[in-house]
């Protein structure tokens, strides 16, 4: 099964993309660090401090301004997740986050993919409040207990 979440963000595609990306952009709506620009076939360490947790990501795919996919862990068995960028106009864009992975036979797996979607739509509301109004102290007001 696929957890599927999208937004509208009143900005054009590139700068979408940048703000994911790039290192410097990430830790205003998202993570709290990032060790370096995503690229393809790059292994990316990741840091929430609110939670005191790092992980690593492997970096897939990416399509400059349309598209970024990767794995959660460098394992190769975490969920694989597709950010597609789809610029509607030159002032505004559709994301769409796809996370795949999930399994349906855990007894978990429900509880996995509500938690999961709250995790999107709070990140994309960052992103959204960061990018179109200049928020950037949004991303650690999520708690999880």
């Amino acid at each position: 099964m696929n957890n599927v979440t999208k937004l509208k963000i009143l900005k054009p595609a590139n700068e979408v993309f940048e703000a994911f990306v790039d290192p410097e952009k990430i830790g205003n709506f998202w993570f709290s660090s990032s060790s370096e620009r995503w690229e393809a076939g790059k292994t990316i360490t990741i840091r929430y401090d609110e939670y005191n947790a790092q992980l690593d990501i492997e970096v897939l795919e990416i399509e400059t301004n349309k598209k970024i996919v990767y794995r959660w862990g460098a394992n190769g068995e975490g969920n694989v997740v597709t950010i597609n960028l789809k610029e509607t106009d030159y002032s505004s864009t559709i994301i769409e986050v796809v996370e795949e992975g999930f399994n349906e036979e855990d007894e978990n797996f429900v509880a996995q993919v509500l938690d999961n979607k709250e995790g999107w739509v709070f990140m994309l509301s960052c992103l959204k409040g960061y990018l179109e109004f200049n928020v950037s102290k949004l991303r650690g007001g999520l708690v999880k207990d």
